[in-house]
Parts: structure tokens; C-alpha cells; sequence
């Protein structure tokens, strides 16, 4: 679960949430030689799927971004049937599977005779839908990432994202301070946050929520087997040594305190969901200002169909529930 811990990054944002990117680099590429996507991200993205409905937008474009482990891409096809399929991946092992498996594979059928690759953010010409299925919490600067986004966006489009909360295997936390092994796991961003930083990256409406699952094993090796596949620990602060036969025995033992009264292994896993708007630019006013007869008139237009598109937006009220 585990790498050698490297340097941490610069903070970014209000509520630094540091990320290894050494760290990062080979949970991708470990993952990107998996015979599956990860088990969770598939779950994640079939309650991210449910959420689509209550916004009546059809999106013409959509751009599934970190579709090898999002596991979204029948999903999205399901769901808007007659819209043009594109992809991003920022890691080039990723990238490179994707590529081989545009037709269908593992991580399911990307596909259209239209689809294709984005290489780089933001997408030219834009999109009206933006999905990424747990993606963020593997995103070292997560403002820098939201910018590239909203800056790929049509104005009206929407974006729908979900990630790992900060209560996600919470349990491990005095497990691993008990035995002096440092973060058991980064210190995720939570929705509140995030929700700031989407404001931030110039989105608009946005509504951010979250579930928390209880997971159970029956032992501590499936336990340690399937958050392996999940990933990996990319926090700066984890056990910086390497480590051997006899600390994985002794892992083992005290994963054994995280039985419940049925005798079960339990964690759990917070699972943030969020989605926002990309509105109209608004015109910046001087003390003088010398506007074009061709922009006002285009203004206007859009602020007409702003009115009249109204109704396409979620019914939920902008702000963080749950």
C-alpha cells in the first residue's frame, strides 16, 4: 500500500491537501497495467450515472476525463446516445492504454465513430458536459485542475465530478498513530472545500453532497487486497521507511481490531459528489468604457437565452447539503 515517502508539494488552496507526485506517478502506472478499474470507481460512477436525469440538458459534446479508472464510459454512452465521445488523460500510461483499448475493453466502450482523444486541457472546441468519476482526490493541484476545466466548458455546460472524502478509511487513523506508522492516507479535500474551489475556478450553482459506505471483509487480507487495487498511499507524511515481512504480520494483527459485533472487518469510504455551471461571462465596467455595437448585441443574445434556458439547470438549491 505503500511507497517511499518523497517531498511534499507546495500548498495550494485555503486547506492544503499535499499529494506525493513520485508517489502519484507509480500508483498510475501500476494501475494502468490492472486487469480492472478499480471496484469502488465503478459504484461511484453508477450513483454519479443517477444524478444525470434531474438535469434536462442534452450535452452534444462530453468529455470523460480519467476514463481508464472512472469506469463511466457505458454509462455516459447510455445516457446521451446521440452525443459526440471525447477522452483526456493527464497520465501518459493511462493515456496510452486508453489508447489501446478504444475498442471495447476493461474499462468499457469509449465509443462513437466520432469519439477521440483530447490531448490537452482545455478541450478546443469546448463541451457541454465535463465527467470525471474519481479522479480529484489523485490531483495534486486541484485549483490549477478546476481552472482547465471550467476553461473547457461551453457557457451553459455542466461539469459532474466525484472523489474520496476526508473520512475515507478514517479507521486506520489511530491504528497507524498507535504504531507511530505516519498517514495511513492523504488528507483529502472535503466537499465544503471543494465547493469553494469550484466558486473559486469560476463555475456557477454549484451543489456538492456525499455518502459514506461501510465496507466489510472477512479478513484482513482481502481487506489489504482490495484497497491495494484501489491504489496506493500517496500522503507525503506516511511510514518513510521500507518495509518488510515481519511490520505486514504485525499490519495484519492490528487490522484485526477493526472487527464488528457480527465479526466482521469494517472501514469507511466517504464518497463526494458535486456538479456546477458555466455561465455567461459578465461585462467588466469602467469609469469609461468603450463597448462595440457587435458585443452588446451578442450580450444581449445571450443573456436572452440565459433567461430562456433557465429551466435546463438542476432543481437542487446552489450550496453544500448533507
Amino acid at each position: 500500500m505503500s511507497e517511499t515517502a518523497s517531498a511534499p508539494t507546495s500548498n495550494k488552496g485555503p486547506r492544503p491537501q499535499d499529494l506525493d507526485p513520485v508517489a502519484l506517478r507509480r500508483q498510475s502506472a501500476r494501475l494502468a497495467r490492472a486487469e480492472q478499474p478499480p471496484w469502488l470507481n465503478a459504484e461511484a460512477a453508477q450513483r454519479m450515472a443517477e444524478r444525470l436525469p434531474f438535469i434536462k440538458l442534452q450535452p452534444a459534446r462530453v468529455l470523460d476525463v480519467s476514463p481508464v479508472l472512472g469506469a463511466s464510459a457505458d454509462l455516459l454512452r447510455q445516457a446521451y446516445p446521440d452525443a459526440e465521445m471525447l477522452w483526456h488523460e493527464d497520465d501518459a500510461e493511462l493515456a496510452a492504454r486508453a489508447d489501446r483499448d478504444r475498442a471495447p475493453g476493461w474499462w468499457g466502450r469509449l465509443t462513437g465513430a466520432s469519439s477521440g482523444r483530447v490531448q490537452v486541457l482545455p478541450a478546443r472546441p469546448e463541451v457541454q458536459l465535463l465527467w470525471s468519476n474519481m479522479a480529484l482526490h489523485a490531483q495534486a493541484d486541484l485549483p490549477a485542475l478546476l481552472a482547465r476545466w471550467q476553461d473547457s466548458l461551453a457557457v451553459g455546460g455542466f461539469v459532474m465530478f466525484s472523489c474520496l472524502g476526508p473520512d475515507s478509511f478514517v479507521e486506520l487513523r489511530p491504528l497507524y498513530a498507535q504504531q507511530g506508522w505516519g498517514r495511513p492516507a492523504p488528507d483529502w479535500w472535503d466537499m465544503h472545500d471543494i465547493g469553494d474551489l469550484v466558486l473559486k475556478a469560476g463555475f456557477a450553482d454549484p451543489v456538492m453532497d456525499q455518502q459514506r459506505l461501510t465496507l466489510t471483509w472477512a479478513s484482513p487480507e482481502r481487506l489489504l487486497a482490495d484497497l491495494r487495487a484501489l491504489g496506493g498511499n500517496v500522503a507525503p507524511a506516511r511510514f518513510p521507511g521500507l518495509r518488510g515481512r515481519r511490520w505486514h504480520q504485525r499490519l495484519l494483527e492490528q487490522l484485526q481490531g477493526l472487527r464488528d459485533r457480527e465479526g466482521r472487518l469494517t472501514l469507511t469510504v466517504e464518497l463526494v459528489f458535486g456538479h456546477a455551471f458555466k455561465a455567461a461571462p459578465r461585462l467588466t465596467v469602467a469609469s469609461e468604457t468603450h463597448v462595440s455595437v457587435d458585443a452588446m448585441r451578442a450580450s444581449l443574445r445571450q443573456g436572452r437565452r440565459g433567461s430562456e434556458n433557465a429551466d435546463l439547470r438542476s432543481g437542487t438549491a446552489p450550496g453544500a447539503v448533507g
